[in-house]
């Protein structure tokens, strides 16, 4: 008989967590103006908000956090971090930045001017909006089939490589680079596999043009991608993320996610001419170029988490426990977004709740309902997230609506899975008595999910 799977680690710390009423939780979403972002982290039991910066360390992040230098130039955790990027991603040059969306708006800074066309696959919120609050414009290139939740394809997250030439073809002098999100969270965490980023490679040759990966959680599609990718099985993930990284000339990094630690990110980059222009922005945005928003302990907690994010044990043990959620919620018949991706599972919303006009947010409604039900956390990828059309200014509504349990890494145990599914087939089996959806009070000009005040409509 075959051994049942088990994690890749022991547990030696514990974090209390409080089991609240019914009654405190109606209170406590309608103070919040049901926008579970603004939630007080006590008031919820279970908090699948997001996997960003929400993983437990190891003993060996924490033993680096005491070795830090804090010198504010030149401190032997910037080698660190620096030398682990070369190792492991295969780039020279780097700026440390405090989390993935500085890197963005630094990169950014330096690479999109008004009016510029960044095609991509399902550029994700932060992504989208520095493109935007830079009059530029985002084109998704993603494959059709990544806008079915019911079709199961191996590599959702890949670009069509003919709406990727067209805009190329159309907007050649507008497009300063494609950016390649591994794995692309806007379409459920899925994966793109390294046939297709070989043909975005060749198409940005064909055309001149640079390539930009956001990685924030590239080792996990390393992960897909040896299990899913014919000819992959027998290379280690850290051969896979190599070969990844071969085809990009730029990346950006979220290392809240992939790398385990609770704040920083990077850029790196191939070119010494994007290093020297970059630093600039840096400098002025984030801090120093060796240190750049982040404390030396960070930056040696980030360099150690990514070496331990690269191992396939590791993975294993994350992805598997995603999929444990996702298998138990398709036994009850719950719509998700399939398959099920690296670091989150994705309910179909539109699915879900099909009497609820798309007007009244599908996606954040069900997401009131769950916390509602049973205090846990989830997030809207969907009517709100998408905002509003920067030029006509009236709501966009995406193919998808999702509602997101995104898992942080080495928190919680598949006890609490199991609570999150048994909460959503509650909410299954009376999803017909739910006709009221939610209106928006106040938003932001961008990026208005984080901070918008809803009511019941």
């Amino acid at each position: 008989m075959d051994l049942p799977f088990s994690e890749s680690y022991k547990i030696k710390m514990v974090e209390p967590i409080r089991k609240s009423n019914r009654e405190e939780r109606e209170r406590w979403i309608k103070e919040a103006g049901y926008n579970l972002f603004r939630l007080k982290s006590e008031q919820v039991f279970i908090d699948l908000l997001t996997d960003s910066g929400t993983g437990a360390m190891s003993d060996k992040q924490w033993s680096e956090l005491i070795m830090g230098d804090e010198s504010y130039a030149g401190a032997s955790s910037y080698y660190k971090m620096k030398n682990a990027i070369s190792d492991l991603l295969g780039f020279e040059y780097f700026l440390p930045t405090h989390q993935g969306r500085a890197a963005e708006n630094v990169l950014f800074s330096v690479l999109i001017k008004e009016g510029d066309i960044i095609p991509g696959n399902s550029h994700f919120d932060t992504t989208k909006g520095h493109i935007e609050f830079r009059k530029a414009f985002a084109v998704d290139c993603t494959i059709d089939e990544a806008f079915d939740t019911t079709l199961s394809h191996p590599f959702k997250g890949n670009v069509d490589p003919e709406k990727l030439e067209n805009v190329l073809k159309k907007h050649r002098d507008k497009i300063p680079f494609i950016i390649i999100t591994v794995t692309c969270n806007s379409s459920g965490g899925q994966p793109v596999s390294i046939e297709n980023l070989k043909m975005v490679r060749q198409l940005a040759d064909k055309y001149g043009k640079t390539v930009v990966y956001d990685s924030a959680r590239f080792a996990e599609n390393a992960y897909f991608i040896k299990l899913r990718e014919p000819g992959y099985r027998d290379k280690t993930i850290r051969e896979i993320v190599r070969e990844m990284f071969s085809f990009a000339d730029v990346m950006t990094m979220s290392s809240k996610k992939d790398a385990i630690v609770n704040m920083g990110g990077f850029i790196a980059m191939h070119s010494a001419e994007l290093h020297c222009k970059a630093s600039v922005f840096n400098i002025m945005f984030e801090g120093y170029i060796t240190y750049g928003g982040m404390s030396g302990r960070d930056m040696n907690a980030l360099a150690q988490g990514l070496y331990e994010g690269t191992e396939f044990d590791y993975l294993e043990t994350r992805i598997r426990q995603v999929e444990y959620l996702g298998n138990r919620l398709m036994e009850f018949g719950i719509p998700l977004q399939q398959p099920i991706g690296g670091h989150a599972v994705f309910v179909d919303a539109k699915r879900f709740l099909p009497g609820l006009p798309k007007e009244e947010f599908q996606a954040q409604s069900l997401a009131v309902e769950l916390y509602r039900e049973a205090g846990v956390r989830g997030v809207e990828i969907g009517a709100l997230l998408a905002d509003r059309d920067p030029v006509s200014r009236e709501n966009r509504y995406p193919v998808l609506e999702l509602m997101r349990l995104a898992i942080p890494r080495r928190v919680y145990t598949n006890n609490h899975m199991d609570v999150v599914a048994v909460a959503l087939k509650n909410i299954w089996d009376r999803r017909n008595t739910i006709n009221k959806g939610l209106k928006i009070v106040k938003e932001a000009p961008i990026m208005r999910h984080f901070t918008v005040t809803l009511d019941l409509a």
